[in-house]
């Protein structure tokens, strides 16, 4: 199995107690369960993105300054949590709930940015974020997309890609190098972000398709908890590039 997302790897849902999966029906990974533990990581997500929106625009829609705090915050919390969630996958039913809050602050002074320069931007996204997932889950339960072992490999293969290039020029912003195809509104910017996008949205499949593998092998109980964060780690990505995809278009 395999899946572009980093948080859902070969052996994510092997007991890693005795390396097999459990057996007993009360103990074993759900479908509900995972859908209903997603419904509430994603409501914990909004929560805080409320709060750090509300912490970020005055009365009068103006961006202040604590904005960049918590972005970065939440971006740097979310990643510490999002890899000690890959690490200890026995921890995930406390440090999945945790990641939700403190994404929800990224995303919440992100999101005010965005909203701030490009009003109404981030109801779009959020439609098209929702839209995107409710169209593929109804694309792979009907069977028009399915995750064969070409299509994972090339999804996996252009997330990794788009993750080096996206690290690259992180490590170039250090030394005043920017890397246009991913920032400005050109064709060819707008082009490449649709490409991500649809990266992003088909990883969503790849989702689908490994927590409903667990589930089948009967996977142990706190994996629900584990499959739910691996979805919101790939929502969050469909959000933001979406937002990204828009801002460019608006600026055109």
């Amino acid at each position: 199995m395999r899946s572009g997302n980093p948080a859902l790897s070969e052996s994510t849902f092997l007991d890693l107690a005795s390396g097999s999966v459990v057996t007993s029906p009360d103990q074993a990974m759900t479908l509900n369960g995972t859908v209903n533990k997603t419904g509430f990581l994603l409501l914990l997500t909004v929560l805080t993105a409320a709060f750090a929106w509300n912490q970020t625009i005055d009365d009068y829609g103006q961006v202040l300054p604590g904005a960049r705090l918590y972005a970065m915050g939440g971006a740097i919390g979310g990643l510490v949590l999002a890899l000690i969630t890959v690490f200890k996958k026995e921890w995930s039913p406390v440090t999945a709930p945790m990641y939700a809050l403190v994404e929800g602050l990224f995303l919440g002074a992100i999101s005010a940015v965005f909203n701030a320069k490009f009003p109404g931007i981030v109801f779009q996204a959020v439609l098209l974020t929702f839209g995107t997932l409710f169209a593929l889950l109804f694309a792979y339960r009907s069977g028009l997309i399915k995750a064969t072992e070409n299509f994972k490999m090339g999804v996996v293969a252009a997330t990794g890609g788009i993750a080096l290039l996206y690290l690259a020029s992180f490590v170039l912003g250090f030394f005043n190098i920017n890397v246009p195809v991913i920032h400005d509104s050109s064709w060819l910017g707008i082009a490449f972000s649709l490409f991500v996008v649809v990266v992003a949205a088909l990883n969503l499949v790849l989702d689908f398709d490994f927590i409903e593998t667990g589930v089948a092998q009967r996977a142990p109980k706190y994996m629900e908890w584990y499959g739910a964060f691996g979805l919101m780690v790939t929502l969050v990505w469909l959000y933001v590039e979406f937002l990204r995809l828009l801002s460019k278009i608006q600026q055109r």
